[in-house]
């Protein structure tokens, strides 16, 4: 990105160039894929994963929906309210402890694994891994450009990181499908997910801090060489 411009490459492009650069890599690695709701955060960082593993690399893959705070904290906290949905779902202290700093290159690599399953929306026991030194850890979530994953000099946790670009209209009728979310992304039911993402977007901005924005709005593609 240069002069305020960014530059935008597809699927197929950008996992072939993130292949490339982390294979060019010694250390541990840590990606970090965002993007808003619906943008297919979790496939692509699946095929990444993929890719890699093909390539001979250990892969690790981790998922910010493992590190939520508990249902009663979030509604606690505003669940329901826009902002507070984007400002409090995630326990992002629990994450960077117990998974940024183990994984980075100074860290232990001892890390966890999950803190709270996001998918049934309860405890769950706390598993603990070892990473080879030279293991790449794939993270997909929301909201991975917050000021949070930045040290006190403006620099990222994430070796690399990616936005993935979806218009609204798409993000929600994949969710429509998937979660059956009302299509509209302006329907009174999608309100807090609306409003939070505009906050996270007009805060962060993170297709300029991202290393690499993706046009992800076509669900499938090719085969990756």
């Amino acid at each position: 990105m240069t002069d305020g411009e960014i530059e935008i490459v597809d699927a197929p492009q950008a996992l072939k160039l993130l292949r490339a650069r982390i294979r060019a890599r010694n250390g541990r690695t840590l990606i970090g894929i965002d993007g808003i709701l619906g943008s297919g955060k979790a496939q692509f960082a699946d095929e990444l994963a993929e890719l890699l593993r093909e390539s001979g690399i250990t892969v690790i893959r981790l998922s910010m929906k493992d590190f939520m705070h508990p249902k009663e904290v979030r509604e606690l906290l505003g669940d329901e309210d826009g902002l507070k949905w984007y400002m409090n779902s995630f326990n992002y202290q629990a994450f960077i402890d117990k998974v940024i700093e183990p994984l980075s290159n100074e860290g232990s690599g001892r890390y966890l694994e999950k803190y709270y399953d996001g998918d049934t929306d309860c405890d769950c026991p706390h598993k603990w891994s070892l990473a080879p030194d030279n293991s790449v850890a794939i993270v997909d979530g929301l909201f991975l450009h917050r000021k949070i994953f930045f040290d006190e000099n403006g620099k990222k946790f994430w070796d690399i990181s990616v936005w993935l670009e979806v218009p609204f209209d798409e993000a929600f009728r994949r969710l429509h499908e998937s979660a059956g979310l009302d299509a509209n992304p302006l329907a009174e039911s999608n309100e807090r997910f609306y409003s939070g993402l505009l906050h996270y977007l007009e805060e962060t901005d993170p297709a300029f801090k991202a290393d690499i924005v993706v046009d992800n709005a076509l669900e499938f593609h090719d085969p990756i060489d």
